[in-house]
């Protein structure tokens, strides 16, 4: 029989070694807050090749002690799914008995940056995050890094980890500021509307996220950035009184930024939108990881968000969805000014302005 498996010859072994030499060595997984990145992640880290680290920029790791981690776990608002093993599970072997902190990480490291060029940090944060790849790999494990504080830095980490497998998670702008908006809605959480404030602010020297925020029309808190604690302390105050119309818009403005560094090149593009809607996607993207990484994730429970952004449309409070279409428009005009290559990158984030539009036009 032709397709009978025993009658195939065997693969030859030193095909096999160069492709496993091909396959990278490691997945960097890119992606916002409240994007799905959390479950696309616990995906990957139920596989028993890889040791998943979640958020390894996360300013939690500063301070984090090995009494700490069992207690990592979801919320019921966090909205993620369930974890068998607690989020920063895997960095135990890089805490210490009676200290805090994992080892090599700096607090610096939690604010996304977006100068062309390196920062005076980078070569700290390199050597941490090699580190951990390097521990990771001696043990025979494949390192999976969820990152949400990594878009803007994505050009620097592709080049200082070519073996890496760049992935980046992307999901349209209203489904995920809807997210953050409704937990803090619902429970008072500021955090997710504050952050683009922070982000934006902190940023703001640069000339590509100044241009992001006049084109946006974004209102920054009115004080000037200091220390980047000081600064995170009055965007969540300001985020707790924020005109919705502008909170909206600050999302927008960071979105189409983090956007725009994706343009430069990833190695697999995951569509939120489509994953839950098309089990011919799924399969595909789970075939996407599989070729460029020898990891064979199942995405087939993926829930369809777009359907749920349509249900919660009416809870959607304070906002005049309908004036969103110009800011939507704005971004997308930003976008193709940078001169992005890309055509179907372009026309895919077109197309999730269009399904913005769609979905903010019931907000009030």
């Amino acid at each position: 029989m032709p397709n009978d498996p025993a009658s195939q010859p065997a693969e030859d072994p030193q095909h096999s070694a160069l492709k496993h030499n091909a396959l990278k060595q490691g997945v960097f997984l890119h992606a916002g807050w409240r994007s799905a990145g959390t479950w696309i992640w616990s995906r990957l880290r139920a596989l028993d090749s890889v040791t998943g680290f979640y958020e390894p920029f996360s300013n939690v790791l500063a301070d984090l002690s090995l009494a700490d981690v069992s207690a990592s776990r979801p919320t019921l608002t966090s909205g993620h799914p369930p974890l068998a093993a607690p989020y920063f599970e895997e960095y135990r072997p890089f805490l210490q008995e009676g200290a805090r902190g994992v080892a090599g990480y700096r607090k610096r490291f939690g604010t996304d940056r977006f100068s062309p060029e390196p920062d005076a940090e980078f070569p700290a944060l390199q050597a941490y995050l090699t580190h951990l790849c390097e521990r990771t790999a001696g043990q025979g494990s494949v390192p999976v890094f969820k990152f949400c504080r990594s878009s803007g830095r994505l050009p620097w980490l592709k080049r200082a980890f070519p073996q890496a497998m760049h992935a980046a998670v992307l999901r349209n702008p209203a489904s995920q500021f809807a997210s953050g908006w409704l937990l803090n809605q619902q429970w008072s959480n500021p955090f997710f509307v504050a952050a683009p404030f922070r982000v934006l602010g902190l940023n703001q020297s640069e000339p590509l996220v100044r241009q992001a925020i006049e084109i946006c029309g974004v209102s920054l808190p009115p004080v000037a950035p200091g220390s980047d604690d000081a600064y995170a302390m009055a965007c969540e105050q300001y985020a707790r009184t924020a005109e919705g119309n502008n909170a909206y818009r600050a999302f927008v403005a960071l979105w189409i930024l983090c956007a725009l560094r994706m343009a430069d090149g990833v190695d697999l593009m995951i569509d939120i939108d489509r994953l839950g809607q098309s089990r011919d996607y799924a399969a595909g993207l789970r075939a996407g990881f599989l070729a460029q990484s020898g990891l064979s994730p199942d995405f087939g429970s993926a829930r369809d968000l777009v359907e749920e952004t349509r249900r919660s449309a009416a809870r959607m409070a304070g906002i005049d969805g309908r004036s969103m279409r110009a800011v939507h428009s704005a971004a997308l005009k930003f976008l193709k000014a940078q001169g992005v290559a890309d055509a179907d990158f372009v026309e895919l984030i077109r197309q999730k302005m269009v399904l913005a539009n769609e979905l903010t036009e019931q907000w009030h």
